[in-house]
């Protein structure tokens, strides 16, 4: 097992990562406030996962209560957290009580949030099965559910207690939500580790073929990266929103398409490269970066080339980004692969040409 912390003073926490975690409840117990649990998670991930881990709690002495929820993105909103609430209450669970998210992003943001809403806050602990929860949304507090108009639009910062990792639920991940993951693995090398990037660029193969030592320090990396930021920058006021790079287009992406028809990761992905793409066109960066940073994608069974909404729709969602200050789009753009700044005055004509260009 390896440990990072994310350095929040006392709300700080471990991020602990490692193959078989799940069956060692122990790691958890000491982050319970009283031996009660209130586990959320999927139904894909429930029937793998839920009852060796309910076992191993109540194994050790702690009363466990567990709901199930719909899988999908599609499923990230009110009605659905309405679901954890309804447990929640039924069985009469106090402040006391802690949460525990099983599951990918869509598990962990609501479980979050509903952490941070029922009864005022509650705690929460996040125990990630996905590749691209594992590496970005379990850490940092970021909870939410979608609107119709937007994604993640509705939420609060809220930090767990815990992170814990285990990779060995990477085996049972499909391909296609693995090479999701991989695309905010990728970020993390483009918008301030080039190092990083570099080592994807010569081992994106193992990570795609699941070897677990390419795994594990993919994961580590990933997740030291995050942690750096968050603790620099909690609630997003600054460096933080350099971890948004393609998130803006990609968020488009999702919303314009209906949320689920696109994996989050192939999303960001396409967004990536219109993001670089509108970088080259300001001379920020040169064509051989952007066919750099389009073949890893590639390799990585990701999408290069976003779904022909129109650029004016495009623009359209983007207006309803988290990132718009003052009226102005406030986009994530590359300076340098591992260089990423905050850029408000691309005009909307080179934002629309980098779309369509970036269209499939």
């Amino acid at each position: 097992m390896r440990t990072l912390n994310v350095a929040l003073g006392d709300r700080g926490y471990p991020i602990h990562i490692g193959r078989g975690l799940l069956g060692d409840p122990s790691l958890i117990l000491p982050f319970l406030r009283t031996p009660r649990v209130a586990i959320v998670t999927n139904d894909v991930v429930g029937p793998l996962y839920l009852d060796r881990l309910q076992a191993g709690l109540r194994d050790l002495g702690v009363q466990v209560h567990a709901v199930t929820l719909p899988d999908g993105e599609a499923h990230k909103d009110w009605p659905t957290l309405n679901l954890i609430f309804d447990m929640l209450l039924a069985e009469r669970c106090e402040r006391s009580t802690t949460l525990l998210a099983l599951g990918g992003g869509v598990v962990g943001d609501m479980t979050g949030f509903a952490a941070a809403t029922y009864q005022r806050g509650v705690p929460f602990i996040q125990i990630p099965t996905t590749l691209l929860s594992q590496v970005d949304s379990s850490v940092g507090g970021k909870t939410a559910i979608n609107h119709p108009l937007g994604k993640n639009m509705i939420g609060a910062f809220y930090q767990p207690k815990l992170v814990l990792a285990d990779t060995g639920t990477l085996d049972t991940l499909p391909a296609r939500e693995l090479a999701a993951g991989l695309a905010e693995v990728i970020k993390y090398g483009l918008i301030r580790d080039p190092v990083f990037f570099e080592w994807l660029e010569s081992n994106i193969e193992r990570l795609v073929a699941r070897e677990p030592e390419a795994l594990a320090f993919a994961i580590e990396r990933s997740c030291a990266n995050k942690a750096e930021v968050v603790a620099a920058d909690e609630t997003e006021q600054g460096e933080r929103a350099l971890l948004n790079l393609g998130h803006t287009f990609g968020h488009a992406i999702e919303t314009g398409m209906g949320y689920g028809a696109w994996l989050h990761g192939e999303a960001v992905a396409a967004g990536t490269m219109m993001a670089a793409e509108l970088s080259c066109r300001l001379g920020w960066i040169g064509t051989d970066d952007v066919a750099r940073i389009e073949a890893l994608h590639r390799r990585a069974g990701l999408p290069v080339h976003g779904p022909r909404l129109g650029a004016a729709r495009y623009l359209e969602l983007m207006a309803h980004d988290k990132k718009v200050e003052a009226g102005r789009l406030r986009l994530i753009l590359l300076r340098g692969i591992g260089r990423a700044v905050i850029h408000a005055d691309a005009t909307h004509t080179a934002i629309a040409a980098a779309i369509e260009a970036r269209c499939a």
